[in-house]
């Protein structure tokens, strides 16, 4: 049987390319290929992390909703309702769900950055 490589495996190789690459570039370019570096790492995570914390955010919102729907569907209720103040920081549940929302989303996109109050893993 023929197997691919997975797409987070060819952006991880890519971002190596990119690296290695990168000492022997002028200073402009270095710069941006390290940001390409940087831009192709967020895509591994996003691939690898990104469907568990889109459940998670799923999950939450529904529960302080208390209704079903996609990501889209539920988050655009959420935002709305605390935009007309029907949802507030005394609503059980909300800022347990929106700091996991959080959390998620800067682990996938900033993942050397640690909240206040979390132990770093190194």
């Amino acid at each position: 049987m023929i197997t691919h490589p997975r797409t987070e495996e060819l952006a991880e190789s890519v971002r190596l390319w990119i690296d290695e690459i990168r000492p022997t570039l002028d200073p402009r370019n270095a710069f941006l290929a390290r940001v390409a570096a940087n831009a192709m790492a967020t895509i591994a995570r996003e691939i690898t992390q990104g469907p568990a914390a889109e459940a998670a955010a799923i999950a939450g919102m529904a529960g302080v909703l208390g209704q079903e729907g996609t990501y889209a569907e539920l988050n655009s209720a959420l935002c709305a309702r605390i935009r007309s103040g029907e949802l507030t920081v005394e609503t059980p549940g909300l800022l347990a769900a929106l700091t996991t929302m959080a959390r998620d989303q800067i682990a996938i996109d900033q993942p050397s950055y640690k909240p206040e109050g979390t132990v770093r893993s190194e």
